[in-house]
């Protein structure tokens, strides 16, 4: 199978979009981080099996084929650790969408920063985008360093922006235009 999608990041890191040979394990990642990723991620508990790993590559691969998002596995060392992409793309008003996850075991190794660096340079450099726009729950404050470190600007709040689980959270809107971006 063509991969559509693969960015070699550096030595460690390469983002590609996930095929069926990744359902199992992103699906023994997604439930080995379970309890870690629900602090912030609404969809755990409609990850029951394999199957539904596999559900979610197949609708990836629809939206990207519909020109409408990129879903790629993070792989450091070849091995899948988390997932970055632009959750939608925007190209009327070139803005793009992004969101990530990282497995329990993998995080504070600066493997999001280099995942999140490298897809906002396509985006604005390949997709031709303007904005990037980053959402993150007020108290998630790793996922929120991320966005800071690469130089996002803070935009603002959104009060009881989505419902996880048992309550509600703030998110922060972040923003980073291409006129901004110094990374490529």
């Amino acid at each position: 199978m063509k991969i559509l999608f693969i960015l070699h990041v550096d030595d460690e890191v390469m983002l590609r979009m996930l095929t069926a040979r990744d359902a199992e394990p992103l699906y023994q990642l997604t439930d080995q981080s379970r309890e870690h990723l629900k602090k912030w991620l609404p969809w755990l508990d409609e990850i029951h099996s394999v199957d539904d790993s596999l559900s979610f590559i197949k609708n990836s691969f629809q939206l990207y084929n519909d020109r409408k998002g990129i879903t790629a596995g993070i792989f450091w060392f070849d091995q899948l650790v988390g997932v970055v992409g632009f959750n939608e793309l925007d190209f009327k008003n070139k803005t793009g969408y992004i969101g990530y996850w990282l497995g329990e075991n993998y995080q504070g190794k600066g493997i999001m920063t280099k995942a999140v660096s490298a897809l906002i340079t396509y985006g604005f450099s390949d997709l031709s985008l303007n904005r990037m726009d980053l959402r993150a729950a007020k108290e998630n404050l790793p996922s929120r360093a991320i966005a800071e470190r690469i130089g996002f600007k803070k935009e603002g709040r959104i009060r009881q922006a989505e419902w996880l689980y048992d309550r509600y959270v703030d998110h922060i809107v972040y923003g980073l235009l291409k006129e901004e971006w110094n990374n490529e």
